[in-house]
């Protein structure tokens, strides 16, 4: 049996390398000097689809990982993809970048959400991950800020289900500080109330600078993911202690196009109508006019402007569809401002 499992083990190598040839020589005869235009997370849809993943005593979530990391790969031969996110490593920013774009990718940490959108724009990263809204806390206002202020576009979604972990090198009853993101600490005040009343909270960057943090301090502990917690030699003091179970945070792929249409499409669009009775109820109204179903909406101060407001709408539909198309030129005549953020194709929860 061993040495079946060693030969196995060289043909999967070999195969894994035909397939890696393979899609770099697809790219050069398309070509295509960026690769394909697809990304990790699309051909891993059409591999999940096209196999059975039922069978054998592996689960499918360990297939997948296989499989994700085998794209990630190939990808990196036939197309540079360099991918900013809000650090450091190990953060739920970072966790989301590995889902979508695999270990093959070139992940760079960045300090603030700001500088997500910034390296896009400036052309230092071809992609960007940015959290967009949690289940529990709605909205998150850098991200939705940036898009005022750079015109990056959204191209994909990665929701991730959020399970928050206590983090420390000493006992839970010694923990008097407290250290995370301010989401992940909204996110878990109830937990914190109950268990932990006289600590104090400590609001940080990120989550994974928390954990940093709490490695290094006597009486510190952080809320932040599992694998942080491993990365940084930290004992699981508490798991899951977010107050809502289905936590989950929708994560923005931002960068310089729209996705190509899928058949299972969102757009986001950001507008802004006249300050005057009945203007946002004649804008809304043109979805409904063209059958188009709303899947988030949120208004926004818009900066330097005070007393006016911006809304962001998802609707369901890609920008080339003909309704879609009907309904931005229709909007234009009722707003003061319209910008097309982008197409993306519907995900599910992951993690």
């Amino acid at each position: 049996m061993r040495t079946q499992i060693k030969k196995l083990d060289r043909d999967l190598a070999k195969l894994m390398n035909q397939r890696a040839a393979l899609v770099a020589k697809c790219a050069s005869q398309a070509g295509q000097e960026n690769g394909s235009s697809k990304t990790v997370a699309e051909d891993l849809s059409e591999i999940v689809q096209s196999i059975d993943l039922g069978k054998g005593p592996l689960t499918e979530q360990t297939v997948c990982s296989v499989f994700r990391e085998l794209v990630s790969g190939c990808h990196s031969l036939a197309q540079k993809t360099r991918v900013s996110y809000l650090g450091p490593e190990y953060s739920y920013s970072h966790l989301a970048a590995l889902e979508r774009f695999g270990d093959g990718a070139e992940l760079v940490p960045v300090g603030a959400i700001r500088a997500v959108f910034e390296e896009v724009h400036c052309g230092h990263a071809t992609h960007g991950i940015v959290p967009l809204e949690n289940s529990t806390d709605g909205r998150i206002a850098d991200t939705l800020d940036m898009f005022t202020r750079l015109p990056v576009r959204i191209s994909g979604e990665v929701q991730m289900r959020i399970q928050h972990c206590l983090l420390g090198k000493c006992a839970r009853g010694e923990v008097m500080e407290v250290y995370s993101r301010p989401q992940a600490l909204s996110q878990c005040r109830n937990w914190l109330t109950r268990h932990l009343p006289s600590a104090r909270t400590v609001e940080l960057t990120s989550t994974s600078a928390a954990a940093q943090m709490a490695a290094n301090k006597q009486g510190a502990a952080a809320i932040a993911s599992r694998q942080a917690g491993l990365h940084h030699g930290l004992e699981i003091l508490a798991e899951s202690i977010e107050d809502n179970g289905a936590n989950v945070t929708r994560f923005a792929v931002i960068s310089d196009d729209s996705a190509p249409r899928t058949g299972k499409d969102k757009t986001a669009v950001m507008f802004q109508t006249e300050h005057s009775v009945g203007a946002l109820a004649d804008a809304l109204a043109i979805f409904k006019r063209n059958r188009l179903n709303l899947t988030w909406i949120e208004s926004f101060p818009v900066p330097e402007e005070p007393g006016a407001y911006l809304f962001f709408v998802e609707l369901e539909g890609h920008e080339n569809d003909a309704k879609v198309r009907r309904t931005v030129a229709s909007l234009e005549r009722k707003t003061v401002t319209l910008k097309v953020l982008g197409s993306y194709a519907k995900t599910g929860v992951v993690g």
